[in-house]
């Protein structure tokens, strides 16, 4: 059973930062990507951030950002703690969302919700100007 649970979303000024955390357990299937989505009310989830296994070295992570937080925030995995990490930084009212965690999606379109089979309940985020 896969399973992901994601923890370290809250409130935050704008241009503050917070730090995102999911926690998996029994998800083994490095070749392909994690992720992270968020979907704000009225709004379709979108692709935040990814990191893809590399299909010769597993221990390289190929990472993919959604230009509206290219620069800002930084998709990590600590694959001894069975941990990804998003870093969230310059926080924008826009990133006001709840945040959610996701395994086995794409290789070469890793911002694609349709692909990735596992989630997590998601995490909230509010960002206040």
């Amino acid at each position: 059973l896969v399973q992901l649970v994601e923890s370290g979303g809250g409130s935050a000024q704008a241009g503050g930062s917070l730090t995102l955390s999911c926690l998996t357990s029994g998800y083994s299937n490095e070749g392909l990507c994690m992720g992270w989505f968020r979907q704000a009310p009225g709004k379709a989830r979108e692709g935040v951030a990814a990191i893809c296994g590399d299909s010769v070295t597993t221990d390289v992570g190929i990472t993919e950002y959604a230009d509206s937080v290219k620069g800002r925030f930084t998709i990590s995995q600590d694959k001894a703690s069975d941990t990804l990490t998003l870093l969230l930084h310059s926080l924008q009212s826009d990133d006001s969302a709840m945040y959610y965690c996701a395994a086995g999606g794409n290789r070469h379109l890793p911002l694609w919700s349709t692909f990735y089979a596992h989630w997590g309940q998601g995490t909230q985020v509010a960002v206040s100007s």
